[in-house]
């Protein structure tokens, strides 16, 4: 093989190897994003149970101790 045959082929491989990591980094960002839940996530005050309830909900009652708790705020 010429030089310039294995300076083709070494790039080659280079730019093959580099596509295949942004190739996986996009699929890793996709499946890793995060959605817009519909339901909204409450936590209990008196036990600490953490729980989901619909989105139109302003208070949801706690399916382990049956207090009313208001939506949990990040």
């Amino acid at each position: 093989m010429t030089p310039e045959a294995h300076i083709a082929l070494y790039l080659i491989v280079l730019l093959a190897g580099l596509l295949a990591l942004v190739v996986q980094w996009e699929f890793r960002r996709r499946r890793f994003r995060s959605t817009e839940a519909p339901d909204r996530i409450f936590r209990c005050e008196k036990c600490g149970y953490t729980y989901t309830d619909d989105s139109d909900v302003d208070l949801s009652k706690c399916p382990q101790c049956g207090r009313m708790n208001e939506p949990f705020q990040f």
